[in-house]
């Protein structure tokens, strides 16, 4: 056998990497995952010790690493009212690291990934990037994804914002990286809490390049919106 033929016997694996940090906004993390996962995309997630805070505050589940496809699912079937088993989630195509694991494949350059996206990005996590700190997994796999000059999708979630924020979100676009405020518009006609975190989930997913059918596209005519057929 010629040397590294097995590597050639399956196509390769490449995920995007998702990453959640302590932000409020964990519908948001929720519906990007479940957007990947029904365009057929692989996904590595990692969840920050902070975030697991702030999702045990806003939908009363505990991720824990030992039962995390357990709590995922349980996660990614909430809908963004808190409203259980709304959703019909298949993980079978995530893989989970920890936050602490910095050897995990995602920290590595020489890992096949697609790019990233970290839903929602702390401020906290937004310095630490934009300094390179790589305090974490979540860090160390932002700064490799920029390195390597894949994509970077920042979907910042915090107001007001400080000087020194702006300054490290402009670091961060000046490095490679799509700065994307978490921030829902109305005139795809939202009705309910879901169309406006699924817009911002449409939008992250509109900067990766991934297919999705998230929200009603603007075409040109004013109040399309609120027509039947979404103009």
């Amino acid at each position: 056998m010629e040397p590294y033929e097995h590597a050639t016997q399956q196509p390769e694996r490449r995920p995007w990497v998702v990453g959640v940090s302590g932000a409020s906004g964990t519908p948001y993390a929720a519906a990007v995952l479940r957007g990947l996962l029904a365009a057929g995309e692989d996904v590595d997630l990692v969840v920050s010790r902070a975030s697991r805070l702030t999702l045990l505050d806003e939908t009363g589940i505990a991720f824990r690493d030992a039962h995390w496809r357990e709590d995922l699912r349980t996660w990614l079937a909430m809908g963004a009212d808190g409203k259980p088993q709304t959703f019909e989630p298949d993980v079978s195509r995530v893989r989970h690291w920890a936050a602490g694991d910095l050897a995990a494949g995602p920290s590595s350059g020489s890992y096949p990934v697609k790019g990233m996206l970290i839903v929602p990005a702390s401020t906290a996590c937004v310095a630490g990037v934009a300094l390179g700190l790589s305090k974490d997994l979540l860090q160390r796999a932002a700064s490799v994804t920029l390195k390597e000059r894949r994509p970077l999708v920042v979907a910042v979630r915090e107001t007001p914002l400080s000087g020194q924020t702006l300054k490290q979100l402009v670091a961060l676009d000046e490095a490679g990286a799509i700065v994307l405020p978490a921030s829902p518009a109305f005139y795809a006609g939202a009705t309910h809490i879901q169309d406006l975190v699924d817009f911002v989930a449409g939008r992250v997913l509109d900067a990766a390049g991934v297919p999705h059918r998230f929200y009603r596209r603007w075409k040109g005519e004013l109040g399309g919106g609120r027509s039947p057929e979404g103009g």
